[in-house]
This record gives structure tokens, C-alpha cells and sequence, in this order.
């Protein structure tokens, strides 16, 4: 993107005349097209927030005694967290207390 040196507006590609141009529609700026005109820049990614909490809400989850599906460990802890409307129930969130492994219970 371009933008006009006199106004500031947008540049837009014109070909009025029979040649490539640049030229502004607020004003009278015209810039000949003369060569190819490319440019690239690289974006950041935004890092995610961790919605649920992170390792944070671990460190202070409760344990009952459920069976993880994966690795068969008797105990795994758990937190609840209203990700629905109000009318509908919490979901649970459970992490085996042997591997780690991380599902959801509904």
C-alpha cells in the first residue's frame, strides 16, 4: 500500500492515459509505474492466551479417584469450569496424576 505524499490518502493503480499509474482520488498526485514494484514483511504471531489457565490451575486442581483412560493410574485431578450458558452444567476438566494426559469430562 501506497499513500499520497500531499494527502495522505490511499494510492490506487490507474491507467487512464494508456500507462500504469499511481494516483490518488482525493487530489491531483500522480506517480508513473515504471518497474515492478514489489515489497514483502514478515508479520509476528501474536502469542495465544491460555484461556483455561494454564499449568497455573493445576498446581491447585483437587484428586478424586477416576481411572485415566490412558495409562490406567486410579487418580487424577480435576477442575470445573462454566464454558456453557448458565443453564447448562460445568464442565470438568481432569489431568491424570501418573501421566499427565489431559481430557474433559462432561
Amino acid at each position: 500500500m501506497l499513500f499520497c505524499p500531499t494527502c495522505a490518502n490511499l494510492l490506487v493503480i490507474s491507467s487512464e492515459t494508456g500507462y500504469n499509474k499511481w494516483a490518488c482520488n482525493s487530489c491531483a498526485y500522480e506517480f508513473p509505474i515504471s518497474k515492478q514494484m514489489t515489497s514483502r514483511s514478515r508479520m509476528k504471531r501474536k502469542e495465544a492466551d491460555d484461556v483455561l489457565g494454564g499449568e497455573e490451575t493445576w498446581r491447585d486442581a483437587d484428586s478424586t479417584a477416576i481411572t485415566c483412560d490412558k495409562c490406567n493410574h486410579p487418580r487424577a485431578y480435576f477442575y470445573q469450569l462454566q464454558i456453557r450458558s448458565a443453564d447448562e452444567p460445568m464442565t470438568t476438566f481432569c489431568r491424570c496424576a501418573g501421566c499427565a494426559y489431559q481430557w474433559r469430562e462432561n
